[in-house]
Formats: C-alpha cells, sequence, structure tokens
C-alpha cells in the first residue's frame, strides 16, 4: 500500500507538472468583470439588450486579448478586435515574441462608463477604469509583475454578431 501511494504521489507530481504550462490559457477563460454605467451617455440612449453585448463582448474582448499576449498569437485578436486595435496588439505580439518575451494580464475587472452612443447605432465610446496585474516574462522566467490601474478610451463597433474593438488607448486619468 505504501509504495501504491508512493506511485500515486509521484504520478500526480509528473501531471502536475506537464499541465501547469497550460494553466494560465485555463485561468484566462474566467471572463473578466465589466460594469458598464450608460446613464450619461448621449445623444442616445442604448438599449437594453446592446447594453447587455456590450458589457459581454468588451469582457470576451479582453479576455482574448489577455489569452494572445500571454501565448504571442495574435490571430486570437481575430474575433473582438478590428482596425487599429487589431493592428496596434498584433504589432505588440510580434515585438514581444522577437524578444522571447510573453505579457500576462490578471484581470481584476473594468468599471466602464458609456459616454456616446452614435445616432445611427455604429459606434460607442466608453472610457475604461481597468484593475489589472501586469505581469512580464522571458521565457518561463518573471522578471517584472505590477499592479495598475489604468484607464482606456475605447470605441467599439458592431460586427456581424457581436461588438468589436476599434480603437482602446490608454490615457492619463480622466
Amino acid at each position: 500500500m505504501g509504495l501504491r501511494n508512493l506511485c500515486l504521489g509521484a504520478a500526480l507530481v509528473v501531471a502536475v507538472s506537464l499541465v501547469s504550462p497550460h494553466w494560465t490559457a485555463w485561468a484566462a477563460d474566467a471572463l473578466p468583470q465589466v460594469q458598464l454605467n450608460a446613464d450619461s451617455i448621449a445623444p442616445r440612449q442604448i438599449e437594453e439588450l446592446t447594453g447587455r453585448n456590450i458589457t459581454r463582448d468588451y469582457a470576451y474582448a479582453w479576455q482574448t486579448l489577455a489569452v494572445a499576449l500571454d501565448q504571442n498569437r495574435p490571430q486570437l485578436l481575430e474575433g473582438y478586435f478590428t482596425g487599429f486595435a487589431k493592428e496596434k496588439f498584433a504589432r505588440a505580439i510580434a515585438d514581444q515574441k522577437k524578444n522571447g518575451l510573453h505579457v500576462r494580464y490578471v484581470d481584476h475587472g473594468h468599471k466602464v462608463n458609456a459616454f456616446f452612443y452614435s445616432p445611427n447605432g455604429d459606434a460607442i465610446q466608453l472610457r475604461d477604469n481597468a484593475q489589472l496585474e501586469i505581469q512580464v516574462f522571458d521565457g518561463t522566467k518573471m522578471i517584472r509583475q505590477e499592479q495598475v490601474g489604468l484607464h482606456y478610451l475605447v470605441i467599439m463597433t458592431p460586427a456581424a454578431d457581436r461588438w468589436v474593438v476599434r480603437s482602446l488607448e490608454a490615457v492619463p486619468n480622466f
């Protein structure tokens, strides 16, 4: 019985060591918390369903971005990014990949204020107060870790079946 428990324990250690590189991708599957406030939006109000969809899709965009940066896979940006935002993050991933780096976001949530919704419904502008832990890795070695509160100006536009991020720009405090 003792030898069997020892073998099971060794097998568990091996299994954990084989799976652990994939824990990041699994952990990143949890959607970040996004709280949308559209009380002061102009020139028109957003519908309840549109607000839920924007909140959901913005969370998916951040989840996608986190995995793409952590795994150096720019093709993951296709689903929730377009235009300038997609190009900017694809370049960032190419640069970090070229240098043997990757960035991991531990997302602690977003408080988002919608302040402009176009009259024809083809764009919405948001202010995001994001709480993130940013970890920078050289291969498997963490070389920097930082807890930050960042502010973003965001433009989202509707696509065929979701809202996508067209612009995501870090800005000083609002």
